[in-house]
């Protein structure tokens, strides 16, 4: 029995792409990662993340899809909004990783909405299980998770490394998120009239900003 979870990265970040990851397990290997420490990977250490994502993608098949900032505006100025995007993404995924049992991080309020929705989609093959926190309680889940975040993490640090050099500006964009506060500096201390492509110019953080710039033009 094949056990395939599915989680992603960076569906509140101002900055760069979301990440949707997918990993098959077999049921009879869910106790070596176990034992590898795999877990929802907020709970762990980018470097130890980064150490599980090498050898996860060794050892299992996998799928990420990667959603651009700028492909993110594009598809909400059409009406797409973001839990759409990602059941897409989902299903780009599902496509291609056969399984008897698939595993979904829930992203609707209604858990079981989205589950009969993906088994609409996948039909009688396979069983779907979609439950919030579903990194924390499944470890396939915790191991897509990590696949994602790891994913996500290595992007934004080549468009830092880039803006970096780019620019000369050492401080960089930060994480992304917009609580951090390097991404909020960046966001605010930004010299151009055009928002560069990594930056989802759609969300209310870059929108207020941009009012507060008009506001402080017009005193």
């Amino acid at each position: 029995m094949n056990t395939l979870g599915l989680d992603e990265a960076g569906r509140g970040p101002v900055l760069g792409p979301m990440v949707v990851a997918g990993i098959v397990i077999p049921e009879k290997k869910e106790k070596i990662i176990e034992r590898m420490g795999v877990k929802d990977s907020k709970r762990i250490t980018p470097k130890r993340r980064a150490v599980l994502y090498r050898k996860l993608t060794r050892m299992f098949d996998y799928e990420t899809v990667e959603i651009s900032a700028k492909d993110i505006d594009l598809l909400r100025a059409k009406g797409v909004n973001l839990n759409q995007i990602e059941k897409l993404a989902m299903m780009r995924i599902i496509a291609k990783l056969k399984a008897d049992t698939i595993i979904i991080d829930s992203l609707d309020i209604k858990e079981g909405r989205l589950e009969e929705e993906m088994q609409n989609f996948v039909g009688e093959g396979s069983k779907v299980i979609a439950e919030h926190k579903a990194d924390d309680k499944y470890i396939v889940v915790g191991a897509a998770s990590i696949i994602a975040k790891t994913k996500r993490d290595e992007i934004i640090n080549q468009i830092n490394k880039e803006y970096i050099r780019s620019t000369g500006n050492k401080d960089g964009i930060g994480s992304g998120y917009p609580s951090d506060p390097k991404t909020k500096n960046f966001l605010k201390n930004y010299k151009y009239d055009e928002m560069p492509d990594f930056v989802r110019r759609s969300w209310g953080t870059v929108q207020r900003i941009k009012e507060a710039e008009e506001a402080e033009k017009s005193l």
